[in-house]
């Protein structure tokens, strides 16, 4: 009776799972429409709100994009690091979610160009710590059979908010005005702040926090209050002060080692491979694909935008499928297969307007060539996006079964996931680099070729690494 009188106001559904995992999804799909919704607006800020050159928009436009995942790339290690020091993941994603809301602030207001990139830089580091931090918390609050489901479900979400925050901006903007389009973004922070607010994990409360049954109950006031710091007793009997010296030692250990525990795994390189490979793919596309599609097919910028959704679309509904796919018969199988399929994919889609191909000319068979081929990437892409993170979480997951105190008294929850965000940040800083610069000097065909054959030692790495 004590201790249900100790009890916050509504624990039941404030500390319950799908409260929790929905709070999670909401910050996800918080960040990532903001990350997307500056970019159809970006020129109308920089010319028309600070009066710049149009000559100058492409590259100033280049620049703020581009410094997000500069500073995701810095800051995901950092922000790791001291969120696994914490009890609490709530207290660090109320502090990423203060960031947002003052960076979305000042690029909306567009003081100066100096503003602007501040903004910038506090999205792409609240945004660092909304992806580390919330992915943390739903794998630690999910079953290791229920991963794949949670991380299919929240690529989901993540992929509606990619589609949703470039389209919502640019309607919003032509039907009601500058200020009232930022209100859209502002309106989901503000429903964010409130769901985690209300937001309680488990572990916050000691009475949640069950003692171990090997531990011997405390003989002396001194011991009670140390009771539950201490590993679990050994067969042998050990003195209270030699146990504690042990404790310190081991909590100390994790923190400097944790990256080289990690890399020296092969499982864990084959992930982080995984994402960083998926990663530079995607910004390939978004670099290149544009420009050759309007050179190959002339079209216009409205149809290239809806033949990327191809590329979105099927990871948004299959997610969930896929992700129920991998809960039953591992990471292994769906993603060797996808990235098997993807290397003719790629080959395929650098075939049409090919002069070594008359055959898919753009005046014969090329349009429909290459919609079948994007059409079908999209499909074998969702085999691959997430399958990384979720192997990654299962290695750790199985590295603190046999050891719990290897990264420290709270896990390393926020630190695994800070590896996936710096894979994934470089692989979007690679991506346009190695994609422009192939197909600049090689040509469209050829830098398909290259990244397909790109494609087939990551398969072989997830065939040797990944669990079964």
């Amino acid at each position: 009776m004590e201790s249900e009188k100790q009890l916050p106001w509504g624990y039941r559904w404030r500390s319950s799972r799908i409260f929790i995992l929905t709070t999670v999804l909401v910050a996800l799909f918080a960040e990532t429409f903001l990350y997307g919704f500056v970019v159809p607006i970006l020129s109308f800020m920089l010319e028309d709100r600070l009066g710049m050159d149009p000559s100058k928009t492409q590259r100033m436009t280049t620049a703020v994009l581009t410094v997000h995942g500069f500073v995701s790339l810095i800051s995901a290690p950092i922000i790791a690091h001291f969120a696994d020091k914490t009890p609490s993941r709530k207290t660090p994603l109320l502090i990423a979610l203060a960031g947002c809301v003052a960076g979305t602030l000042l690029v909306a207001s567009t003081f100066s160009i100096e503003a602007l990139f501040i903004g910038r830089i506090l999205q792409a580091v609240s945004g660092s710590a909304t992806w580390i931090v919330g992915f943390a918390t739903l794998t630690d609050n999910i079953d290791l059979d229920h991963v794949g489901k949670a991380l299919g479900t929240a690529m989901s979400v993540v992929t509606a908010a990619q589609l949703g925050g470039p389209i919502v901006a640019g309607a919003l903007l032509e039907l009601v005005g500058y200020w009232p389009t930022w209100s859209a973004p502002l309106l989901v922070l503000f429903l964010d702040i409130i769901a985690r607010r209300l937001m309680i994990e488990r572990r916050e409360l000691p009475l949640d926090r069950p003692p171990s049954p090997k531990l011997t109950a405390p003989r002396d006031p001194e011991e009670s209050e140390r009771a539950p710091l201490l590993p679990p007793s050994s067969p042998t009997n050990k003195s209270p002060d030699s146990n504690t010296g042990a404790t310190e030692t081991e909590q100390v250990k994790p923190s400097r080692s944790f990256y080289r525990i990690m890399i020296s795994d092969a499982g864990v390189v084959a992930c982080v491979l995984n994402t960083l490979t998926f990663a530079t793919l995607i910004s390939a596309f978004d670099a290149t694909l544009p420009l050759h599609l309007r050179d190959t097919f002339h079209w216009n910028t409205l149809s290239v935008g809806m033949i990327l959704l191809t590329l979105q679309l099927p990871p948004m509904f299959l997610g969930p499928v896929v992700g129920w796919l991998r809960d039953r018969v591992g990471a292994r199988l769906p993603a060797t297969i996808g990235w098997t399929l993807s290397a003719p994919g790629l080959w395929l889609l650098g075939v049409p307007g090919d002069k070594k191909f008359p055959w898919a000319s753009p005046e014969t068979n090329g349009e429909a060539i290459f919609l079948t081929g994007l059409v079908s990437l999209g499909i074998v892409f969702t085999l691959i996006r997430g399958g990384g993170t979720m192997q990654l979480v299962a290695a750790t997951k199985d590295m603190e079964a046999k050891d719990p105190n290897i990264f420290g008294e709270f896990g390393g929850s926020s630190r695994v996931f800070s590896l996936t965000e710096v894979a994934f940040s470089l692989g979007s800083m690679l991506g346009p680099l190695i994609s422009g610069t192939l197909s600049e000097t090689a040509g469209y065909y050829y830098m398909n070729l290259v990244m397909g054959a790109f494609c087939l030692p990551v398969a072989l790495s997830c065939f040797l690494y990944f669990r079964v």
